[in-house]
């Protein structure tokens, strides 16, 4: 069966919003804007994890694991723009690079790696 992209890469969209986010943090915007930066950016994170768990790639498990929980709305790290703006540069980087590195394992992968 030929699946479509979206089905190979579910994380694709949701990494390219946060890296757009991201990168749109660069700019000065109400406070607000990083209150959603840090939920988003955060449930992304855990998505793609959940996601690299599934499939078991776990340096993206341990990756993107570390950038939900620095991102982590519930008990924020507070840094200054100076210090955010590098760490924000670089996850946006991060979240463009598993979009495309990160795919569905082929059915014949997954029944080598069972065997």
């Amino acid at each position: 069966m030929n699946k479509s992209v979206l089905d190979k890469r579910p994380h694709l969209i949701p990494s390219l919003i946060a890296a757009a986010m991201l990168l749109g943090a660069l700019a000065r915007w109400p406070y607000g804007y990083y209150q959603l930066l840090r939920f988003i950016v955060c449930g992304v994170g855990v998505y793609v994890a959940f996601t690299a768990y599934n499939w078991q790639k776990i340096w993206a498990v341990w990756l993107f694991g570390f950038v939900a929980l620095l991102f982590n709305p519930l008990i924020p790290i507070h840094l200054t723009p100076e210090i955010w703006q590098p760490i924000d540069v670089v996850c946006a980087l991060l979240f463009v690079a598993i979009a495309f590195i990160l795919k569905e394992p082929k059915e014949e992968e997954q029944e080598g790696e069972k065997s």
